[in-house]
């Protein structure tokens, strides 16, 4: 496949590059670029990198997700490092996609769900937050060229937000996946032109397809300036459809059986107590059919990264280049007597690879450092040489812990939040359930409900692994757990836990949803320079202040 023409406003004959010396608009780039140069570590020598930004679509890191991809731990992880405390603020694919490309929490960013209505690639999110967008920021104030190949949003493409003309700012090259993630039968906007594939293996499989147009724009691209690409997989992500070579693979392989597997949720939300306990063995048949396909889609994904980095190679760039490895949020089969999903709080939807090699990066190391979706924009405007001061990113540079800097101060905790989806009517494949839940099977456990909007934090210091959890619900239902004691988070302790701990951890999380940039950066409750004030926890009435949750964030 031949790389077509940039999108709009892309690269083109007569943009700076090709100005003459003495032109002004070549002075304004200059000065532009000094923003980016003058700043960076990583951007020291005379040839600035170049990072590429590989993410997969629901692959979990708790429950063996980076089986499959020996290629890929080999090639990114033992040549770099593997972080072990990865999270996402939302463990949905929209607002944690949002989360990426803004640096921003999902209360910031404002997409809540993978609705238009929930500013899913709304013209709201099209308006505010693209310009601002960490791929924005690399074309226009460093001069990069932009690359964009796979699912972007899942309402990317929607007739009333634009459709597949809709360039979003900041990507000179856009081939971008209509809606969500499939791998046959799809339409691609090519820099904002439709073009539709069908179901032949050899030229419409939609991970090869993205494998063969980021080849392509790495031996069609400018030489001349740094480049940024993101390449964002349908895998493992349903319909589960595997390349026709490894459709007969892991044919002995279940999903994991591990201490949450099949039990009944006790002293959690009524979300997961709903749940059937045991499940019936033709939802367990289901659930390991599942796991064994998503592996399965993987193994397409690990020969695109083979291929790139042996193109890399081979192009002479391999060494000035960071390649970035991770999923939009985790998953789960059977954990609580839950089939298969996203969506909960707990670490198998909350937790997700992260992979980094690049330069300065050692080989073979691993990080237990806290770490966010939200960092991988700060950290790649770090790498390019711009300053996270001039954004308005909730996130924090990565780059200090790839380099090995000394004595660093970073966070010991994290915000997850999420809006649960359910309409005020009777799901109709369970007419004998309340009003408001959502994604049900045919069994009538339901994955998801209006109520199930929640906010955690996540923390992680030398002495403590907590997660504490607050539901907006008529009963404010708060789940705690010990991880270090209890890591599959089977025992809610929120009763039995310290009162003034627990007071603490009600205060953090009341500072961190409404935090922005800086203020999400603060020292966490078990931080030496925490400061905390009892008299926060009441508004002036005397009553105890309580978390409030948007319903409408738009």
């Amino acid at each position: 496949m031949r790389l077509l023409p940039p999108a709009p406003g892309g690269p083109r004959q007569g943009s700076p590059r090709h100005l003459p010396s003495c032109s002004p608009a070549l002075l304004l780039l200059l000065l532009l670029l000094a923003g980016c140069l003058g700043v960076s570590r990583a951007a020291a020598g005379s040839r600035r990198p170049n990072v590429v930004l590989l993410l997969a679509d629901d692959q979990d890191e708790v429950l063996g997700g980076m089986t499959p991809l020996k290629k890929t731990k080999a090639l990114i992880g033992e040549m770099g490092m593997t972080f072990s405390s990865a999270y996402v603020p939302s463990a949905l694919c929209c607002p944690s996609r949002a989360s990426i490309l803004t640096g921003k929490y999902p209360h910031n960013h404002h997409v809540v769900n993978n609705t238009l209505e929930g500013n899913c690639s709304s013209k709201s999110w099209q308006k505010i937050q693209e310009p601002n967008t960490f791929p924005a920021i690399l074309r226009s104030m460093c001069g990069y060229q932009t690359f964009f190949a796979g699912k972007y949003l899942n309402e990317y493409g929607a007739p009333d937000a634009g459709g597949l003309a809709h360039v979003p700012l900041g990507w000179s090259y856009w081939y971008a996946l209509e809606k969500n993630s499939k791998y046959y039968n799809y339409t691609l906007s090519i820099n904002g032109k439709a073009r539709k594939h069908g179901e032949n293996y050899s030229v419409d499989y939609l991970t090869d397809v993205l494998a063969n147009v980021s080849l392509d724009f790495l031996d069609y691209k400018s030489n001349s300036e740094p480049f940024f690409m993101m390449i964002s997989t349908p895998a493992p992500h349903s319909p589960w459809t595997a390349a026709p070579q490894y459709q007969n693979t892991f044919q002995n392989v279940f999903a994991p059986r591990n201490k949450n597997f099949n039990i009944h949720g006790t002293n959690k939300h009524w979300l997961i107590r709903q749940a059937k306990t045991p499940m019936t063995n033709s939802s367990i048949q289901f659930l390991d059919n599942a796991f064994r396909k998503r592996w399965q889609t993987l193994l397409s994904v690990d020969d695109l990264v083979e291929k790139l980095i042996k193109r890399l190679e081979f192009n002479g760039e391999l060494n000035n280049t960071y390649i970035f490895y991770t999923s939009d949020n985790g998953y789960h089969t059977g954990q609580f007597s839950l089939p298969i999903d996203k969506r909960q709080l707990y670490e198998f939807d909350i937790k997700v690879p992260l992979l980094v090699r690049g330069p300065g990066v050692k080989p073979n190391q691993t990080s237990k450092m806290l770490v966010a979706n939200i960092d991988l924009g700060p950290t790649i405007l770090d790498i390019a040489g711009y300053s996270l001061n001039k954004t308005q990113m909730d996130g924090m540079s990565l780059l200090p812990i790839l380099t090995g800097a000394r004595n660093l101060t970073w966070r010991s905790d994290v915000l997850v939040e999420y809006q649960g989806e359910g309409r005020n009517v009777t799901d109709p494949t369970c007419p004998s359930l309340s009003p408001g839940v959502s994604q049900c099977f045919p069994d009538c456990v339901c994955e998801d409900a209006y109520n199930n909007t929640y906010a955690c934090v996540r923390t992680m210091s030398e002495l403590w692994n907590l997660q504490y959890c607050e539901f907006d619900d008529q009963e404010v239902f708060v789940e705690v757990y010990n991880l270090t004691a209890d890591p599959h988070q089977i025992n809610n302790i929120a009763k039995s836990i310290d009162p003034e701990l627990l007071g603490k951890m009600n205060y953090r999380l009341m500072m961190l949803q409404s935090c922005s940039g800086p203020t999400c950066r603060t020292p966490g409750v078990f931080d030496p320079g925490y400061r905390f004030d009892p008299r926060l926890m009441f508004n002036h009435h005397g009553s105890v202040r309580t978390r409030r949750f948007s319903k409408h964030l738009l």
